[in-house]
């Protein structure tokens, strides 16, 4: 065993009385709660008010958690559905098992319905809620640290982490330390955070193209930490099912990205406008034919000297 590593929380379920308080639910929550508040502010510094962000999550957060659930059952069913398991276990949440494809895609049917209802742009909330959605999944990985699940394979690294003999894959159950993928995704998502802050202030980034951004910076990170987990999961072509997820709307995104771009947009090295210059105040200089240029209200045409 390496004399550096991570060690495994002994539990991760307390009880409150008959009340279990489980840390993966606790994660979640809490991720929750900061990608409302974050968005909140965004949304306000936008002119917008506060309770339109609670009346959009209120159809948003159940969409999301029903949306992710599916996703996990409906990619994995062997774990609930195979002989000798218990097809009711596909409703235990609490136990962990929650798709970010699917809770994204029901997730953003949900904002759908509570932008519609409060009469807001769903494009103007969507950049308003990326960067808080991608902390919320920073947050919300450290549910499977306490869960001691969906972690990668063996290793000897200073950080690899400790996983206790009743979680082992099969495979390796005299194998104890094993790539914390939890953490490596945790921290992709924080600097997700802050490109998305960088990018919507240098570029001007917007709406439902800082929406897209998000999707692809954090599906390129996912890509390459999901082909590192062990966990049991169907395979495609000798990869794993949401690797090839990971790569298909990486390339949406990408695409929705360029199509969008517009010819008079800046481009990366463009230098961002003065603050305190207003829209109406920067100048357009477009060439005139020299035809339209007059003298005495006469046509004026270049001489020898000009």
């Amino acid at each position: 065993m390496s004399l550096a590593y991570l060690p495994s929380p002994s539990q991760g379920v307390w009880h409150l009385g008959p009340f279990p308080i489980r840390a993966y639910a606790l994660c979640i929550l809490v991720g929750i709660v900061v990608a409302v508040l974050i968005t909140q502010r965004r949304w306000v510094a936008r002119s917008g008010r506060a309770e339109d962000v609670l009346d959009v999550a209120a159809w948003a957060v159940p969409f999301g958690i029903i949306g992710g659930r599916l996703y996990h059952v409906i990619t994995d069913p062997q774990l609930y559905f195979a002989p000798g398991r218990n097809p009711v276990a596909a409703l235990y949440i609490w136990q962990g098992g929650l798709g970010i494809w699917g809770a994204v895609a029901l997730g953003a049917v949900g904002t759908w319905i509570g932008c519609r209802r409060r009469g807001i742009s769903l494009a103007a909330f969507a950049g308003a809620v990326a960067p808080g959605l991608v902390l919320a999944q920073a947050i919300g990985r450290w549910g499977n640290y306490f869960n001691q699940e969906l972690f990668g394979g063996p290793t000897n690294l200073p950080w690899a982490l400790l996983i206790d003999p009743g979680n082992r894959p099969e495979t390796t159950p005299d194998i104890s330390l094993y790539h914390p993928t939890f953490l490596y995704e945790s921290l992709w998502c924080v600097g997700v955070f802050f490109l998305l802050i960088w990018a919507e202030k240098r570029f001007r980034l917007t709406g439902g193209r800082l929406f897209a951004l998000y999707i692809a910076a954090y599906t390129l990170g996912r890509a390459w930490i999901e082909s590192l987990r062990v966990d049991d999961v169907n395979h495609i072509l000798g990869l794993r099912l949401n690797v090839w997820t990971s790569i298909i709307v990486f390339l949406t995104a990408v695409s929705f990205l360029i199509a969008t771009r517009r010819p008079g947009q800046p481009g990366p090295d463009a230098p961002a406008p003065a603050a305190d210059e207003k829209p109406h105040q920067r100048k357009r200089s477009r060439p005139q034919p020299l035809a339209a240029r007059a003298r005495g209200g006469r046509p004026y045409l270049p001489g020898p000297r000009d």
